[in-house]
């Protein structure tokens, strides 16, 4: 599939504009300049060839100096990588020096360049774009991306600007939906290195690594390819506690980072291993919880704390330290690593292979009625206000078939499913782990009244 990436100085509609093109909201678009610090992807389908945009941070921004210079290295990885650069610029803004030196440095790339001159509202802005001759493109379109204005004829400009498929086949294969890969959402609170873990992994720069905190402020999607399985990496921004949240553009970033957290197939949790697992990092693991999914506990900074003796025994301790204040996500494997110098990183990927097949895994119907039965008769549920619960029968449900890693998912015929207390269930989860111990996988128990089928 092409690449076409969004190019402008900051503040100019680029992550409006990649909001449209992919036709939700993914990218924040706030009237402060550098919001957008990372690389964030999205298939834009809108058109009659689906294409990949990126959208780029906001190059020469005024801000943190290696910060900038990291933005800008990240939007020269973006120009080698495209097959069309989106060069935006602010009608209402007028031609500025930034405009010219960019225009410069894009003309040096050899790529085609579609110069999108964006903020023209309605008819009496389009003498604005005039100004924007000067930069000498050939090809140009203006439009307002806040107000859809003007993006059919630039999808129609894209279309034809785009080099052809490299096979026909290339289209059908991309939405074909086979090969669906398996989404990753990294979490954790600001500054414990999860755009470093993501980066260590990549063996690139494509997330921005910085020791300023809140420095991703988007949920960006990266792709990755292993082995020939397909990974989506989602970049979360630092998940504060709501009441310190300094800006609304904070405010969204961890609103995105929740919804992050619903459209994952598995939550890797990084925790600084320097501090320990604190209140914030029970909080977040509690929301992966709260939301059914998949889990993995990463300790991360382990070069800061690693002995130079004892090196198991270590180990040891800071996981079972770990598991004990996350304990209601016992079910969660734990990898202790370091994103700076790249050990135990690889272990990832033999952990995700160990929760895909326990993903797989089904108890039969006679073995988990056996199992069911002999747990209630060796501890008989409580009584609630006078009745106990009593299991007819129980089946495992086949599962979400449109979802990479789904947990299994017990169907249980009660009596009456109000009498089924949580310490209860509990006590359930935890006599199917013993016959199938399902590693990263949360156990869900759905109640149903006898009268009810499957």
């Amino acid at each position: 599939m092409r690449n076409v990436a969004i190019i402008g100085r900051p503040n100019v509609g680029k992550s409006a504009l990649f909001n449209r093109l992919a036709g939700r909201k993914i990218a924040i678009v706030h009237d402060q300049p550098g919001i957008t610090r990372d690389r964030t992807s999205a298939i834009c389908e809108r058109g009659s060839r689906p294409f990949t945009v990126w959208d780029t941070g906001g190059i020469f921004g005024a801000g943190e100096v290696e910060l900038t210079g990291q933005v800008l290295r990240a939007v020269k990885q973006a120009l080698h990588e495209s097959d069309l650069l989106l060069f935006v610029v602010d009608a209402k803004d007028g031609l500025t020096p930034v405009d010219q030196e960019l225009a410069r440095m894009l003309r040096k790339s050899q790529k085609p360049v579609l110069l999108t001159i964006n903020k023209i509202d309605h008819d009496k802005h389009e003498s604005l774009a005039a100004d924007f001759d000067a930069l000498g493109f050939d090809k140009n379109v203006s439009i307002s991306a806040e107000h859809n204005r003007g993006i059919g004829e630039l999808l129609e400009q894209i279309e034809k600007l785009l080099p052809s498929p490299d096979a026909p086949g290339e289209i059908k294969l991309q939405s074909s939906g086979l090969g669906q890969p398996i989404s990753i959402a990294v979490i954790g609170r600001p500054n414990v290195g999860k755009s470093s873990f993501i980066n260590a992994i990549l063996q690139s720069e494509r997330a921005i690594v910085s020791e300023l905190p809140g420095t991703t402020r988007d949920s960006v999607d990266i792709a990755y390819e292993r082995d020939g399985r397909q990974f989506r990496f989602i970049d979360t921004a630092g998940m504060r506690r709501r009441g310190k949240v300094s800006s609304s553009v904070e405010v969204f970033s961890v609103m995105r980072a929740e919804r992050s957290i619903q459209r994952a197939d598995l939550c890797v949790l990084i925790v600084d291993i320097t501090t320990g697992v604190t209140a914030q990092d029970k909080r977040i693991g509690g929301l992966i919880q709260e939301a059914r999914k998949g889990a993995l506990i990463v300790l991360n900074k382990w070069d800061l704390v690693k002995p130079k003796r004892d090196v198991g025994q270590t180990i040891r301790e800071l996981a079972d330290e770990a598991r004990e204040r996350i304990f209601f996500l016992d079910y969660a494997p734990v990898v202790i690593a370091s994103a700076r110098t790249g050990e135990n990183i690889e272990r990832l990927f033999g952990v995700i292979d160990k929760i895909e097949r326990a993903s797989e895994t089904r108890i039969g119907t006679g073995v988990l009625n056996r199992l069911m039965g002999a747990a209630l008769a060796t501890n008989p549920p409580p009584m609630v206000k006078g009745k106990r619960l009593k299991l007819l029968y129980a089946t495992q449900s086949s599962g979400s078939t449109n979802r990479q890693l789904a947990p299994p998912e017990f169907v249980l015929f009660v009596n009456d499913r109000r009498l089924l207390a949580r310490t209860y269930a509990r006590y359930l989860e935890a006599q199917i782990r013993k016959h199938a111990p399902y590693p990263g996988l949360p156990i869900i128990l759905t109640l149903r009244p006898r009268s009810q089928k499957l």
